[in-house]
């Protein structure tokens, strides 16, 4: 059975990659001075503090899905009542604690989900702010924004994370996403599979979609991953395509959920002057 079924089937794999991404990046922020929260990272207006309070909002956001489904429709309810701030104001909240308070609550939060997630009857899904989740599917996708996110920590920090095969989660989450990115931008989304190939960070090929597809997406994993959820622009990512449709969503895809996201400007040559 393909590694990706088995997930399906069993969430403990994502959930066990999602628990060391989590570590990972508790790693890169635990030894972080008070001033060094405060630094600017390359989403606007966050600092790292706003990255990890974020992460920590959403964490309990998925807990009350998972655990209190009654209570995370109120939830609800307040988002669409303010949808193009609830995000920022959740961040807005953790960034001003003391970091020493943010990381404890930070870490309370995604051990309490990841024990829910663990003890979820087979077959349960959970509400969620779009379709209704399984344990795995919230697992995978608290694992692509905590990389993201972490992503963005890292740029601020100016540190370079090797990459691991925990990337596979986000990259099938992009893949899946195609047609997502299409219809909320208001297009039309392509008839036809596209065939993806990617080149993983331990030497293995990836591959989703028929062999014989006319359209093709190619490249390293990291740099597909970094492409869907928006940390880089894509002139400077080496993911290519083969056809008109293939490129056209390159240039808008996006793993996450939610309007289109305003994604990264290109990086400026060197030596290039304004």
């Amino acid at each position: 059975m393909p590694r990706g079924e088995r997930i399906v089937a069993d969430p403990s794999f994502v959930i066990d990659d999602l628990h060391q991404e989590s570590e990972e990046l508790d790693l890169l922020v635990r030894e972080l001075g008070e001033e060094r929260w405060a630094l600017a990272t390359p989403a606007p207006g966050w600092s790292i503090a706003h990255q990890i309070a974020h992460l920590a909002w959403t964490d309990r956001s998925a807990l009350l899905a998972v655990t209190d489904a009654e209570a995370f429709a109120k939830k609800v309810e307040k988002a669409l009542a303010s949808p193009d701030g609830f995000v920022d104001e959740g961040a807005e909240e953790g960034a001003v604690l003391p970091p020493a308070r943010l990381l404890a609550e930070w870490r309370a939060g995604r051990e309490e989900l990841e024990q829910a997630l663990r003890a979820a009857p087979t077959g349960t899904r959970f509400p969620w702010y779009g379709p209704p989740m399984s344990a795995a599917s919230m697992a995978t996708a608290r694992l692509m924004e905590t990389w993201a996110h972490g992503q963005d920590i890292a740029d601020a920090l100016h540190v370079m994370r090797p990459p691991t095969d925990r990337l596979r989660h986000v990259a099938r989450i992009g893949v899946r996403a195609r047609n997502f990115a299409f219809g909320v931008r208001g297009l039309s989304a392509p008839e036809d599979e596209f065939r993806v190939e990617l080149a993983a960070p331990s030497g293995d090929l990836w591959t989703y979609g028929p062999e014989d597809a006319d359209q093709r997406v190619t490249g390293p994993a990291l740099d597909f991953c970094l492409l869907v959820t928006q940390r880089a622009h894509r002139a400077d990512l080496a993911v290519r395509a083969e056809g008109p449709d293939a490129d056209r969503w390159l240039d808008i895809a996006q793993a996450f959920a939610g309007p289109p996201g305003a994604g990264r400007a290109p990086k400026e040559p060197k030596g290039a002057t304004g």
